[in-house]
C-alpha cells in the first residue's frame, strides 16, 4: 500500500493513525495513535509545544471519542522530538522503558534550550545546530517524565486491541521501544527506522540495532511507521539494516588500519546511501562504532560531534569549534 508523504494525520485503518512531518530531518518526527472504541494510546509527542498541540488538535478532530482524553502515551525513546510535548497529554499514563526514563532525566528541555542559547559561541558547530534546530522553540516546556516504566516487554490493551511494547535498545538511544499493534497489522518503530534519511547511532551497539530491524522484518505487519520519514514496508527496514551493516564494516576496516574516527567518516564513500538526508551523521555513527570497537564506555563529546557533522555538511572545519560543554 502506498502512503503519500505529506505533513499531517494519516488514517491507517481500523482506528489507527500516523502523524507525519516531512522532510523527516532533524526534529521533524512522526507519531501515532491507536484507538478502539473510546480508548486510546498515543505513540510519542513532538519536539515542541506548538507542534504537539497542532497534532493533538488533528487527532481529536479525527477520533473525538478516543482522542479527546488520551488514556496512555508511550515514548519510544528519550530524544526530545519524541517526548518534549508530553505535558500537553494531561492525565494520561506515560510509559517508557526504564532506560529511556533515566536518559530523559539527563536531557530535559531546558538543557537543550541552554545548549541552543550558546550556539553563537560554538563556531561552525553552532551554525549547524541552528540549521538543525532553529525552527523549534524549547523555552517554556515543562519536563514531563514517564509515570510507568518497564524493561524487556510490556503488554497493554487499547479497548479490545492487544498492543505489545518491545524494548530493543540500546541502539539509537539507550532504551528504544517498538509499539506493535497486531490487530492493526502495524508497528510504530520510533527512531529504529529513519526512512530516506540517515540513521544516527548515539548509543549502539550496532548489533542491537540490526537485530531490531530483523525483528521488525519478522513481524506479521503491513504498515511500518518510522520515527522519521515516510510510512514504509519491510523493504524500507531492509535498507536501514543494510546501511548499518555497511557502515559497521567500513568503519571496522579503517579502525583496523589505524585511521581516526573522523578520518574514517570522511573517507567512507556512502554509495547508494549518499542521497539520504543528513549523510553527515556518519561522523556520529563512526564515532560510536569506534568506541564500541575500543570497549570505551565514556560518553562522546557532543559539541565535537556536532563540529564534525558541521564540517561534513559544509559549515566549516571541524577543528575550528571551541570545545565547550553545555552548562
Amino acid at each position: 500500500m502506498h502512503w503519500t508523504y505529506r505533513k499531517g494525520l494519516h488514517e491507517l485503518g481500523n482506528g489507527s493513525y500516523a502523524w507525519l512531518a516531512p522532510d523527516g530531518s532533524w526534529g521533524w518526527s512522526n507519531a501515532g495513535l491507536i484507538t478502539d472504541g473510546e480508548e486510546s494510546l498515543l505513540v510519542d509527542t513532538l519536539f515542541d509545544l506548538a507542534l504537539t498541540g497542532e497534532m493533538l488538535t488533528a487527532m481529536r478532530a479525527a477520533a473525538p471519542l478516543a482522542a479527546d482524553r488520551l488514556d496512555r502515551l508511550v515514548n519510544t525513546h528519550a530524544n526530545g522530538d519524541h517526548c518534549h510535548g508530553n505535558e500537553l497529554v494531561e492525565g494520561a499514563e506515560i510509559i517508557a522503558s526504564q532506560a529511556s526514563a533515566e536518559e530523559m532525566n539527563e536531557l530535559p528541555p531546558d538543557a537543550l534550550a541552554a545548549f541552543m542559547a550558546m550556539a553563537d559561541e560554538l563556531g561552525p558547530a553552532g551554525a549547524y545546530l541552528k540549521h538543525c534546530f532553529g525552527a523549534f522553540r524549547f523555552d517554556g516546556i515543562a519536563f514531563t517524565p514517564p509515570t510507568r516504566t518497564f524493561s524487556g516487554e510490556l503488554a497493554v490493551t487499547v479497548g479490545d486491541k492487544p498492543v505489545q511494547l518491545i524494548e530493543v535498545g540500546p541502539a539509537h538511544t539507550r532504551g528504544d521501544v517498538l509499539v506493535h499493534s497486531p490487530a492493526d497489522r502495524t508497528v510504530f518503530t520510533g527512531d529504529i527506522l529513519f526512512i530516506d534519511g540517515t540513521p544516527i547511532m548515539w548509543q549502539g551497539p550496532v548489533a542491537n540495532w540490526i537485530a531490531a530491524c530483523e525483528r521488525i522484518e519478522a513481524m506479521d505487519v503491513d504498515t511500518i511507521v518510522p520515527g522519521h520519514g515516510p510510512i514504509t514496508d519491510k523493504e524500507g527496514v531492509r535498507r536501514v539494516r543494510e546501511y548499518l551493516a555497511f557502515v559497521r564494516d567500513e568503519a571496522r576496516a579503517r579502525f583496523d588500519a589505524g585511521m581516526s574516527a573522523f578520518e574514517a567518516a570522511r573517507d567512507i564513500e556512502l554509495g547508494v546511501f549518499a542521497g539520504w538526508l543528513d549523510a553527515e551523521r556518519i561522523a556520529v555513527n563512526v564515532n560510536t562504532l569506534y568506541r564500541e570497537f575500543n570497549n570505551d564506555a565514556q560518553a562522546a563529546d557532543i559539541v565535537e560531534l556536532f563540529s564534525q557533522m558541521a564540517a561534513l555538511a559544509g559549515f566549516g572545519p571541524a577543528d575550528s569549534t571551541p570545545t565547550k560543554e553545555p552548562s
